[in-house]
């Protein structure tokens, strides 16, 4: 079989995040990462600088927002733009399908956090019959 059929059989194939060797697997992982998630969260909010990005994420390390955009990048999520001055500035902000992605994920975000009071008295009821962690 040839590179090319070889190639367009794999497109043709349906992509099942389930399946581990599925590409669709690593773009599900860095989009819920906790950076991932929280760094696309943040650019909703629409372009930042590096800098800029770190502080709104609280608590990322700057490896780490590193590692995040780079991923969140090549995934075709989020788009870097290098400014040429001095001293150099890079902004980031989401491409469109960063855009589709991170709508949903906020969706996510804000059930999440519109339902923390009945996570928390979960959280007693289980501590409560088992012992705290």
């Amino acid at each position: 079989m040839t590179r090319s059929k070889e190639r367009t059989e794999e497109q043709d194939l349906p992509y099942n995040v389930f399946a581990r060797a599925c590409p669709s697997r690593g773009t599900l992982e860095h989009v819920t990462g906790r950076w991932g998630a929280l760094t696309l969260g943040a650019l909703h909010e629409g372009s930042l600088r590096f800098n800029e990005l770190r502080r709104r994420v609280d608590g990322v390390s700057e490896k780490m927002l590193s590692q995040t955009l780079h991923a969140l990048e090549r995934d075709g999520l989020v788009h870097r733009e290098a400014q040429p001055t001095n001293p150099p500035r890079v902004d980031y902000e989401l491409t469109p399908l960063g855009h589709e992605v991170t709508e949903r994920l906020l969706g996510l975000i804000h059930l999440v956090e519109g339902r923390m009071d009945d996570v928390l008295a979960a959280r007693s009821r289980y501590d409560g019959t088992r012992g705290a962690l």
